[in-house]
């Protein structure tokens, strides 16, 4: 016993002996001799996004990988040595015919990466005989001038920096081979030492099976090894994702994100190969095999402790059954109406240095973000992306494609636009619908992600008629003055003219200058594009602002003015201090196909988007009421990660994105996510958390996800004291025949347990007054419309699964102390003549007591909530900072976020902005609720009804009645003047939503209609 305790110490003592002196030994070799610190790499930065201060990869080397045995590529970080040594030694094997039986694991940090890596006794003989190999090549007379000068600096002494191997010779060992050898030796590619990929996990050469993919089409259906292919793969771990390489080009060939159903197995039984390893997730399960088991064993070890130790909250069941986890101070900010948001995105975009992710429902790309448009094209999107390109910045777009029969907003156009711009633009578009089997479902979200730390989530597409502002303007027709300070030029021998009054500016070489078109010319503009339209019935001054640009020596104004505008313009003056002067007068904000109408025209040739394509001094435009947000840090890499799980996913399965020249897309670290270089002004702190509605066809994801519809039914299940909620839809109340999202019935079962506990309590929801699809109900031209419509008012008032009939049950018409629904209209003087129009809410939002805010793309319908439908993005915020304010007349800490959204929303649509009489911090109390919400909205709608007999009305319960109302003129045509009086009692643009209308019809399309012969889903 006691020998082989002695035996047994002996071996123990010499395993830390040998595991000493491989320590010293590494310790004592010079680094720059082995060359582990790369030569200086020329690599053109002049048209690259800026690289990180400090000894840091730019995170843009991603998408500049080279074969691994490239001589010149950037690897280690500049300055910075490697430093390694022996922690543990294993035996391997208990043989003694092995020489050298032992398993050194090594430990090797270079600047902040620590990583390990395992080699037996023979890996440290091979590399050290190439390395010797090398040496001594160098000293062969080869008779080339620049190895005979390399050759001379060896022999006198110890080289500092190994010279580099002629190229003319294929006898000997190349350089870029012993780069390799080293590379794999220390375990390290292209991607190891990229400071926002992460800490550094496992590499090293793997074979890999084919297949594996959740998507139908992409597997051999046999499960015999000849349906598989093997080839050898680079893989590399990371903290939330693990990609393979191949080495012959250095392409990065698959991304597998870390998710909860991610898993690691071993054995044959679970991989059907010998020392095979089995890597799953939600969208792919792998298969890798290695030489032996315990390097496979050693291979799943290390996956799944780095994985676990670094990537746990991806692993782990997060809030509402999301993606996403909750972020404690993350910095966010809202925007109501497309103004304030398009102004801040230009700013992102501008200050982008990596990537732009960019996915809309639609996208046109000639909007300005900026308007009115002063400085040229310099704000319009396509400019902006492009200069951005230019610059180095990748930009990816994914777009979502339309069938064209059904949609007309010329996705390919948009792509085909975006794609001409420059290389570094790529544009996707999906589904491909015959290959997929989808048709009914849209991809729906509207983000836009800079450097993956800033990102936008709402509900604006970057497309036609999403810019408005305040105001609300139905008409954008007219003139403009300028002020422009600039030298005095004289033309054609004319001495400039100036008044007695303006000798003291033309000293100073400035003038005034008044920049004006006759009338005459503008009916001639007009008529050129109205393409049959006709021209207007009265004329009116415009600027032809393409020529004045570039006489002030403007690059790039090559499209229509943005600086036209009327006198019948209501609430458009405005007076901008720019470069190129004072812009005094009223401007125009809409051009050509973004001044619209959708329910009067649907778009058309949007190849040509400087053509009107609608009568501007006709027919008013349709306000657009929106949305949105911004999210900062781990909540903006959230959002991105949903981008670049979209992105890869359609890279697999369209075969025309499979080249390397649209690349995959690599999720930045959230270690690395408080490291914000830029931040959207105006940004507070809250807790935040992505949401979305996610499936196997938008996301090749193995369950669907509808985090967004679970965060609905918790927050007003939770909720307090009242809910706010904007929406372009509201259709709920789950019959699980035709509906099955449960929002409406969780709003009814809220307030019945108000009215049974006798508290307090209040709904509102503002919601279109007609849905927004091109026809005339008037004419029974609007089927879609009459469709929705159906819906919308089975989930508020009619049927036994409506809100209101579940609330009357139980509580009869005390209801009306509860839920309120509303829409928004507007009025103006256009051409002479007074008009209305509603205004198209196309938020998707919820405010629940002033402490908890849902912004995102989702709609309240089973297309948007269920998951396995329309894909969206969302994002919930709860506040953390509080102020003083109030609740039901007592005193209330509120949430800064949600606070402020609620008063802007409220004072918005009850003309608070322009009246601070109009009282709105109590959202719950006896007199807002009845003296102001209730009390505003219904006088609203009784002047818009008694002014223009507009639609929707209560008074019109069936198509007869419709007739009838439509037959008698308005006060507007019988008596202008008292109108007008009646219409200045308007305050905001508040109005009583009609429950009534059409009560008494079947609004479901009939079926010989081409709207009953799609399936139910459609419009739900």
């Amino acid at each position: 016993m006691a020998d082989q305790f002695q035996s047994s110490f002996q071996r123990t003592s010499a395993l830390k002996g040998v595991a000493t002196d491989i320590s010293q030994l590494m310790d004592k070799l010079d680094t720059n001799e082995l060359r582990l610190e790369e030569e200086e790499v020329d690599y053109d930065t002049s048209n690259d996004a800026k690289e990180p201060s400090g000894s840091q990869i730019p995170f843009s080397a991603i998408y500049k990988t080279k074969s691994f045995k490239e001589p010149q590529i950037q690897v280690y970080l500049p300055g910075e040595p490697i430093k390694a040594h022996v922690v543990e030694v294993e035996r391997f094997t208990s043989t003694s015919k092995v020489p050298s039986p032992n398993i050194y694991t090594i430990q090797l940090k270079h600047g902040e990466f620590t990583w390990h890596v395992k080699r037996k006794f023979k890996h440290f003989q091979e590399l050290h005989r190439e390395l010797l190999r090398y040496k001594a090549l160098l000293r062969l007379p080869i008779p080339t001038r620049s190895f005979t000068v390399r050759r001379q600096t060896v022999k006198r002494g110890e080289p500092r920096t190994m010279p580099t191997l002629p190229r003319s010779s294929d006898n000997i060992v190349r350089e870029e081979q012993i780069s390799s050898r080293r590379m794999e030796f220390i375990g390290i590619n292209q991607l190891s030492f990229i400071h926002h990929l992460g800490p550094k996990g496992l590499e090293g050469f793997v074979m890999k099976r084919s297949g594996g993919h959740r998507i139908p089409g992409l597997n051999c259906c046999g499960r015999s090894q000849i349906c598989y292919r093997w080839s050898k793969r680079w893989l590399a771990v990371k903290d939330s994702f693990i990609l393979y390489m191949k080495s012959d080009s250095g392409a990065v060939a698959f991304v597998l994100l870390v998710d909860k159903e991610f898993s690691i197995k071993l054995g044959a039984k679970e991989t059907e190969t010998k020392y095979g390893i089995r890597i799953e997730n939600l969208s792919r399960t792998l298969i890798i095999k290695c030489n032996n088991y315990r390097h496979a064993r050693w291979w799943g070890q290390a996956i799944e402790e780095f994985i676990r130790k670094h990537a746990v909250v991806f692993l782990e069941d997060q809030r509402f059954k999301s993606f996403s986890a909750v972020h404690e101070n993350t910095l966010c900010k809202w925007y109501v109406n497309a103004k304030g948001y398009f102004e801040d995105l230009a700013d992102a975009l501008e200050d982008a240095k990596e990537e732009i992710f960019i996915t809309d429902w639609w996208l046109s790309p000639e909007i300005f973000l900026k308007r009115p448009v002063v400085e040229g094209n310099h704000w319009r999107l396509d400019y902006v992306l492009k200069r951005k390109a230019q610059q180095g910045v990748k930009i990816f777009v994914i777009l979502y494609k339309e069938v064209e029969l059904a949609l007309g907003i010329n996705s390919d156009y948009s792509k085909q636009t975006l794609k001409r711009l420059h290389p570094n633009i790529k544009v996707m578009r999906h589904p491909d619908h015959v290959s997929s089997s989808v048709y009914l479902w849209a991809h729906h979200e509207k983000i836009v992600v800079i450097d993956q730390s800033v990102a936008f989530v709402g509900g604006i597409d970057l497309a036609y008629g999403r810019w408005d502002d305040h105001e609300h303007r139905l008409t954008d027709v007219g003139s403009v003055s300028r002020n422009v300070c600039t030298p005095s030029v004289t033309t054609n021998n004319q001495t400039p003219i100036t008044t007695p009054g303006e000798n003291k500016e033309a000293e100073r070489n400035r003038v005034k200058v008044t920049l004006e078109k006759s009338a005459e010319a503008e009916d001639e503009v007009d008529s050129s594009r109205m393409k049959g339209i006709g021209k207007s019935k009265k004329s009116f001054p415009v600027l032809n602002l393409v020529k004045q640009l570039q006489w002030q020596n403007l690059e790039h104004s090559d499209s229509v003015s943005s600086l036209d505008s009327t006198d019948h313009e209501r609430g458009s003056e405005c007076s901008l201090h720019t470069d190129i002067g004072d812009l005094v007068g009223q401007t125009r904000f809409w051009h050509g196909k973004d001044y619209c109408n959708f329910v009067y025209k649907d778009w058309i040739q949007l190849d040509k988007p400087f053509d009107d394509f609608i009568d501007r001094h006709v027919t008013p435009r349709m306000p657009w009421h929106d949305i949105t947000a911004v999210v900062h840090g781990r909540a903006a890499r959230n959002v991105a990660r949903h981008f670049i799980q979209r992105w890869n996913f359609t890279k697999i399965v369209k075969a025309k994105y499979r080249p390397l020249s649209y690349p995959y897309l690599l999720p930045k670290s959230l270690s690395t996510a408080h490291e914000l270089r830029y931040q959207v002004p105006g940004s507070v702190q809250a807790r935040a958390q992505v949401l979305r509605s996610a499936a196997d066809w938008s996301c090749g994801i193995k369950y669907h996800e509808e985090s967004i519809h679970n965060a609905y039914i918790h927050v007003i299940e939770n909720s307090k004291h009242y809910i706010y909620i904007e929406n372009q839809f509201f259709i709920s109340c789950a019959d699980n025949k035709y509906i099955f999202n449960k929002i409406g019935d969780a709003i009814a079962q809220r307030i019945l347990r108000a009215y049974r506990e006798k508290q307090r309590f209040r709904v509102y929801v503002v919601t279109p007054l007609m849905p927004g699809f091109e026809g005339d109900i008037l004419t029974g031209g609007g089927t879609a419309i009459q469709a929705v419509m159906h819906f919308n008012y089975r989930t508020i008032a009619r049927g036994e699964n409506s809100i209101i009939e579940q609330l009357r049950r139980e509580m009869e018409d005390l209801w009306i102390n509860y839920f309120s629904v509303c829409g928004l209209r507007t009025h103006v003087d256009l051409n002479g003549q007074l008009v209305t129009e509603l205004i198209y809410v196309h938020s998707k939002m919820l405010i629940a007591d002033d402490n908890t805010v849902i912004i995102g793309s989702a709609n309240i319908n089973d297309r948007s909530m269920l998951g396995k439908r329309d894909s969206e993005m969302a994002v919930i915020v709860e506040d953390t900072e509080f102020v003083p304010s109030v609740m039901d007349g007592a005193e209330y800490k509120a949430g800064k976020f949600a606070l402020q959204l609620r008063l802007h929303c409220f004072k918005l649509i009850l003309g608070a902005l322009n009246d601070p009489t109009i009282q709105v911090q109590d959202p719950i109390s006896e007199k807002f609720f009845k003296e102001t919400w209730i009390a505003t909205s219904a006088r609203n709608a009784t002047i818009y009804e008694k002014v223009f007999r507009c639609l929707p009305s209560d008074h019109v319960r069936n198509y007869v009645e419709l007739a009838d109302f439509i037959a008698k003129e308005g006060l507007y045509v019988e008596d202008p003047a008292k109108a007008l009086e009646e219409l200045k009692k308007i305050r905001g643009f508040l109005v009583q939503f009609p429950f009534c209308f059409l009560s008494e019809e079947n609004l479901l399309p009939a079926l010989s209609t081409k709207e009953r012969m799609v399936p139910m889903e459609v419009w739900t």
